[in-house]
């Protein structure tokens, strides 16, 4: 199905919502063909005014119930609870006829209310499936899947043409009608199935705004009554939505009346008007294949003035043909047209009135607005139907009377489509759209020649953002007009809009002059402007035989982006000699190294230059994490698979921005890169194998996915599952500091795991599905969380894993029991069987930490904190006490390792001046016991106490880290002290490499600011 633009990712949720389409299509229609010809047999199409009059009134209280309805339920229950109440009525409806037709007792009262009721069905239906599609698809797959759908309804809708006519010659009109919930239910068991599966998960983040809104919304509502009824703009559109349908139901009312006269049973009129709908949604699917270009080439101004022609040559042909043999042919066809015309294509076209509008009012004035046109336009329907009615105008003249308000209509779609152009003109000269226009919109100018003067007084306007918002839309129109005057702005004072301006230009239209003007743009002293001018020069025809003499000297420019725009100009001229030039300047700036290869390593993926691919691998060690990114990501588009092995070493110390870039590297290989992940599997440690799992599940269908990556993830899971009573164990032999690490590595590895484990549910199944359930099972709130659970347990994707998972997280909710208190019990009790055995089995596991844990468990090496004996700590040991430093709270375990791995151990003897007042300090302390006391030197020259720093303290972080001479002096006090000593240089170095240690760093000093502000606050 790709050839439509259907991804895989479609296909699930297509095999589980086109029968939907297709079998509700046909209930709908069957039960519009049903009550329609009853009603008109049985009570007569003469009280059709009074009917649709009694509508429009019912349609407030209809718009009343339905908000209430939405407010008191949360989304899936409102579409399963307007469901049931949709086949509720039609089930009514079906055993009050099938009672008639039994006891042959015909209740002449009742059809009023079949027609009500049964016409409330089929609007809410409508509304309810293209809510429920739009709901269950995000804007992208809505955009590939509702023409999908919209043909689906409409191959319902033929169908329930072609049933029609079958049922109503053998059983009757009212049997067609008792077809309708069997239909309905039909498409029933895949809906109900759509909301538990995919509308259930995304709404389980939902949460109800508390207090009382009512207040607010009805203000609100009045604020858009009086804004929209008071501005011409607004009322056009209400008088354009109102015409349109009411010119519809006039036209119906009429060809109901012809239809009756002509086939006078029941039967007859029932499969006539089955005739009629398969023939109507065979027009519609056959115009659907062309609305998008008609609507592009008409544009939506211009459309409802085509729809407003339309209807007038329908009126005019029906007043000519009454009388007539032909009439039954035209006006079966000029119904034909004003339904597909009207809910097809109208509709859309409407909207324009309100896209221009802010959007935090568009909604507003777009339900206010269509709200009022739905009533009037079903009262001024019916008006017009009462001329024959109640008046008895023939129906010549009631056609001429719709030709007449099909006039109207013109004239009413032409004053729309000039307010429409002034109000676009507005947004593009006041830059209400937030600076920006949309395409449809500057088409839309263009049709109607209006742009190019706007934008020539926009280029001309003085302020410079109201200019460069101008060249930005310049530059998609590409209006050759408006050359001169970009050409000048190459001269303007500001930077952003001399680049803009060369971004406007089109270069196969400068001539020979305009030209030379862009190559002085060349020495322009911006970067970006000589970059942009390259661009123009290198596609300009008048420049082609001086370009690499222009050219040439900018590959010694000293930006990297200018040299990067001259070798792709250059490139492309395919001539060995401007290649040998190029090749020269990439070597060169491979071997250099530093920032400026980031630019570099983009050009070689962006020009495919795969013999560099072995230098940009060799990049991947360089100490800088943008020139690392910036290899990952070029040898992913490179393709080079030679890479991997680097790329997996890269990820065992890689920050997580870097572990997104290698995952999208080895998507980016594509499926030369699934062997050799696969087989990396079975001997990476859990931060690599979740990158790699979460690659392959972006590289593997699902089926390939359940073979090959479900059993490695259930294996993986099973492992962590095995591990989740170390720390207690550990605990539990008195081992506390080893245990607390424990602990800390579990739920990093926790973290790991299940990244993986959900990547490869959302190949499963929808991943928009599996995000709303991995949101809700991980909340904070219980209930939320419960809900996320349950959908787990029914098997959510591939039930082995949603199992899986499902256990890990229950694990997660109930918590690791610390058992503080029954370690301080058992403390030196050591380990028994069961620690030991589980140690045995963790030392063997893929991660070192927990090996090393579990390692130094085993070997009974607890932590024994400083008690006053000199203490030589182990890396372990570091690790164990900086946890504890409320500075580096927010580190991970591997955070912690790296920095305990640069931490040498000091112990000074008591009245040591560790740093003075007014001096570098390179040294950042952490104080594992002693003393620090913190003094400052006054005005008078009396050292003042301001503090007294002890264990888990730490001192030096402005000094050491930027250079800045201390503020006060600190000393060594009441004995020896012990302290992890950081070199400045070092530290500085570290947070380089591994951005996420500074992060953490510097959130807990932020939280140390803040706690210092309360205190202080405290205080006045």
């Amino acid at each position: 199905m790709s050839w439509i633009g259907v991804k895989t990712e479609d296909k699930r949720k297509l095999l589980m919502l086109l029968p939907v389409f297709f079998l509700c299509g046909i209930s709908e229609m069957l039960g519009y063909n049903g009550y329609m010809t009853l009603f008109n047999e049985r009570f007569g199409s003469e009280y059709l005014p009074y009917v649709y009059a009694a509508e429009a009134i019912l349609l407030p209280l209809e718009a009343w119930f339905m908000s209430w309805l939405t407010g008191k339920l949360r989304k899936p229950q409102l579409m399963r609870a307007l469901f049931l109440l949709m086949g509720a009525i039609i089930t009514l409806n079906t055993v009050i006829l099938l009672t008639v037709r039994v006891s042959g007792v015909d209740v002449r009262a009742y059809y009023p209310f079949l027609f009500l009721s049964s016409s409330f069905v089929v609007r809410q239906q409508t509304i309810l499936l293209w809510s429920l599609a739009i709901d269950l698809c995000p804007t992208q797959q809505a955009k590939r899947l509702m023409p999908l759908f919209v043909s689906s309804a409409a191959m319902g809708g033929i169908a329930s043409g072609l049933l029609a006519q079958g049922i109503s010659s053998l059983l009757g009109a009212d049997a067609v009608y008792m077809m309708a919930p069997l239909f309905l239910l039909a498409g029933g068991f895949n809906y109900w199935r759509s909301i538990a599966r995919y509308l259930v998960p995304l709404t389980l983040k939902e949460i109800h705004a508390s207090g009382d809104h009512s207040a607010e919304a009805t203000a609100s509502s009045t604020y858009y009554f009086k804004k929209a009824f008071t501005w011409p703009y607004m009322i056009t559109a209400a008088a354009v939505m109102t015409l349109m349908p009411a010119l519809y139901f006039l036209l119906e009312y009429e060809f109901l009346n012809v239809i009756r006269t002509v086939y006078t049973t029941e039967s007859e009129f029932a499969a006539f008007l089955g005739k009629v709908t398969s023939l109507l949604f065979t027009l519609a699917l056959v115009l659907q294949l062309v609305s998008g270009r008609l609507s592009a080439w008409l544009g939506p101004s211009n459309m409802l003035a085509v729809i407003a022609a339309v209807f007038l040559g329908g009126f005019l042909t029906v007043s000519l043909t009454l009388g007539s043999t032909a009439i039954l042919l035209t006006i079966s066809l000029a119904y034909m047209f004003f339904y597909v015309l009207l809910y097809y294509f109208a509709e859309p076209a409407n909207q324009m009135f309100f896209k221009l509008l802010p959007l935090s009012e568009r909604d507003g004035y777009r339900y206010v607005v269509q709200g009022v046109s739905v009533s009037l336009g079903i009262l001024l329907g019916a008006g017009l139907q009462w001329l024959h009615a109640g008046l008895g105008l023939g129906l010549t003249l009631l056609a001429v009377v719709g030709a007449a308000g099909s006039i109207l209509l013109i004239w009413v779609t032409r004053i729309g489509r000039r307010l429409y152009m002034e109000e676009l003109v507005s947004s593009v000269q006041t830059m209400t759209t937030s600076g920006s226009v949309s395409t449809d919109s500057l088409q839309e100018l263009l049709r109607h020649g209006r742009l190019t003067s706007v934008l020539r007084e926009l280029l001309n306007h003085r302020n410079d953002y109201a200019r460069e918002v101008a060249l930005e839309l310049a530059a998609q129109t590409r209006d050759v007009s408006l050359q001169p005057r970009l050409v000048e702005l190459l001269r303007d004072p500001g930077a952003r809009i001399r680049s803009a301006a060369l971004r406007a230009l089109d270069p196969a239209s400068l001539g020979t002059e305009a030209s030379s003007q862009v190559a002085a743009a060349l020495a322009d002293k911006d970067f970006d402007v000589r970059s942009e001018a390259i661009r123009v020069v290198g596609r300009a025809p008048a420049t082609r035989e001086r370009l690499k003499e222009y050219l040439y000297p900018m590959l010694e420019d000293a930006h990297p982006q200018v040299v990067v725009a001259a070798v792709k100009v250059l490139y492309a001229l395919q001539d060995e000699d401007s290649k040998e030039a190029c090749r020269w300047v990439i070597s060169h700036f491979l071997q250099t190294g530093g920032e400026p290869v980031v630019a570099i390593c983009e050009l070689i993926a962006s020009l495919g230059l795969t013999e560099y691919a072995p230098d940009v691998a060799g990049l991947l060690g360089d100490p800088s994490p943008a020139v690392r990114q910036a290899s990952i990501e070029s040898l992913g588009r490179l393709g080079y698979v030679e890479a991997i092995p680097m790329l997996l070493v890269q990820l065992a110390d890689s920050e997580p921005i870097l572990r997104e870039a290698v995952a999208e590297a080895f998507v980016r290989m594509g499926s030369e890169a699934v062997e050799p992940l696969l087989a990396a599997l079975p001997r990476i440690e859990p931060k690599v194998w979740s990158t790699v799992i979460r690659a392959l599940s972006s590289l593997l269908g699902e089926e390939q996915s359940r073979q090959r990556l479900v059993p490695e993830v259930l294996e993986m899971l099973l492992e962590l599952w095995n591990c989740r009573q170390a720390p207690k164990l550990i605990r539990r032999a008195g081992y506390e500091g080893l245990a607390g690490l424990a602990e800390l590595r579990l739920t990093e590895l926790r973290g790991f795991v299940m990244d993986g484990a959900w990547a490869v549910m959302e190949v499963m199944t929808e991943p928009a599905v599996v995000q709303s359930i991995r949101l809700a099972s991980e909340d904070e709130d219980e209930e939320i969380r419960e809900s996320g659970l349950e959908m787990l347990a029914e098997g959510m994707g591939e039930k082995r894993l949603s199992s899986a998972i499902l256990r890990q997280l229950a694990e997660d909710a109930e918590g690791t029991p610390s058992g503080r208190e029954a370690a301080d019990a058992l403390a030196g009790d050591g380990l028994d069987a069961e620690a030991g055995i589980m140690l045995r089995h963790i030392r063997l596991l893929r991660d070192r930490w927990l090996s090393e844990i579990a390692e130094a468990s085993l070997q009974q090496k607890e932590v024994a904190m400083a008690n006053g004996d000199r203490h030589l700590f182990g890396l372990l040991d570091k690790v164990v006490f900086l946890k504890e430093v409320p500075y580096f709270s927010g580190l991970s375990l591997e955070e912690l390792g790296r920095i305990a791995a640069i931490a040498e151990e000091q112990f000074h003897p008591e009245g040591t001046r560790m740093f003075r007042q007014g001096e570098p300090n390179p040294t950042f302390g952490v104080i594992v016991e002693g003393h620090l006391r913190i003094t400052t030197h006054l005005d008078d020259g009396e050292e003042k106490e301001v503090a007294m720093l002890r264990r888990t303290f730490v001192y030096g972080e402005s000094s050491s880290l930027y250079g800045t001479l201390t503020t006060a002096s600190g000393t060594a006090v009441d004995g020896e002290l012990h302290i992890l000593a950081i070199r400045g240089e070092e530290l500085s170095k570290l947070t380089r490499l591994y951005p996420g240690i500074g992060i953490g760093m510097l959130r807990s000093a932020f939280d140390r600011v803040r706690r210092l502000e309360r205190t202080i606050a405290g205080k006045e």
